[in-house]
This record gives structure tokens, sequence and C-alpha cells, in this order.
């Protein structure tokens, strides 16, 4: 099995992604990370879907997706010719006597504070799942009190753009 990073476009209605994640459950497959948002149009949003599936499989459900009314797009993202970045929000265990390691830490991964408590720090980090689990297994040792991990995002590299051109329906 491979993982897949599926970029959906669909019309920003209520109960769209209700019936696009349904599609996939019903079919026995489980949804990896799942982020929705609205794009540069009010009246589109983008779902990015990962998930773990052969690719004959995969085909099928995909086939299925455009067949909903509300699906204006989809497109696989090939990791090579694309973005992708997660959000990382994690408070940490961090006293006086360890506040300079942590800090440290966070500069290190190009991360950032965004709360200070007498006896924790909360750091917010963006980027790839990778770099995420690594920040997360240096931060460890002194003690992860909470996290918070977005799905994935990602975007085509480049000047082309899914959104544009004859390929939509209009909404």
């Amino acid at each position: 099995m491979t993982m897949h990073t599926l970029s959906v476009l669909v019309e920003n209605k209520p109960g769209v992604l209700a019936r696009v994640s349904g599609l996939f459950s019903r079919r026995g497959f489980n949804i990896d990370s799942l982020a929705v948002g609205e794009t540069e149009n009010p009246d589109v949003s983008r779902i990015t879907i990962v998930v773990n599936a052969e690719s004959s499989p995969l085909e099928q459900v995909t086939k299925q997706l455009n067949k909903l009314v509300n699906v204006l797009k989809i497109v696989e993202l090939d990791p090579q010719v694309s973005v992708a970045r997660e959000l990382l929000l994690v408070k940490v265990r961090a006293d006086r006597s360890a506040r300079a390691q942590v800090l440290e830490t966070v500069n290190l991964f190009r991360a950032r504070v965004v709360d200070v408590a007498p006896e924790t720090l909360t750091i917010e980090a963006t980027g790839t799942p990778d770099k995420l689990d690594a920040l997360l297994r240096d931060l460890e040792p002194f003690g992860i009190k909470e996290m918070v991990q977005s799905g994935l995002v990602a975007i085509g590299r480049g000047s082309r753009s899914i959104t544009a051109g004859p390929a939509l329906r209009a909404a």
C-alpha cells in the first residue's frame, strides 16, 4: 500500500464533506489525514485527503467521487511536484532549568513559541509530517503535556492551478 494525496475541489455547501468522506468509509478506506477549507473562490472548498491504498481500488473511489454532484475536480498530488505542510501546536514542560534547551530546539526547527506559562511553553510549527515527527521526538524528553496536529494541506508547485480553467463546473 502507498500513500496518496488527493486534492478535491467541491462546491462550498453543507453536507459535501460528509458525502465525500462517507464514500471512502463505505469502501473500507481509512483516511489518514483530512483538511478542508475555502479556496480563493468562496463558492469552492478544497478537501485534501491522504489515504493509504493500492492505486487500483483508489482509482475506483475517485471515479465514484467524480460522479458526486458537488465534486468539481479531483487531482492526485505527486509529492515531487507539490508542496505539503501540516500545523502542529504542542505544549511542552519547560521549567527554568529546561527552558533554554527547549528554546534551542524550537529555533533549530524554525518553530516559534506562541504562549509562555511558568511551567510550559506552547510551540507552533509547520512543515512536512517527517519534520514535525522529528520535532516531537526532540521535545519528548522534556515532557509533552498536550498537542494538536492539523491534517495535511498540499498544493501543486509552479504556476499551474487546479482551480482555473474550463474543468470547473459553474458553481
